[in-house]
């Protein structure tokens, strides 16, 4: 996967869970959050700020999977 189906996928996609992403790209957390944090740098992806959930109160998510990431136009 390169830096441009990560940037399709979240412009398309405008919010999604890093869980979405390890899922889609079946890649590796930690390498994600590398790749999320070039755009990020770039202003292109913002992290949603902690406490923010993935919408259900069933708490089973592993915390660190529901960090949302969102493209910025």
């Amino acid at each position: 996967m390169i830096l441009s189906d990560l940037r399709n996928y979240l412009q398309q996609n405008r919010r999604v869970t890093l869980n979405d992403l390890v899922l889609h790209f079946q890649i590796d957390a930690n390498a994600l959050r590398g790749m999320l944090a070039k755009w990020i740098n770039k202003g292109k992806v913002r992290l949603s700020p902690t406490g923010s959930n993935c919408g259900t109160t069933c708490c089973k998510c592993d915390p660190l999977l529901t960090e949302i990431y969102e493209w910025v136009d």
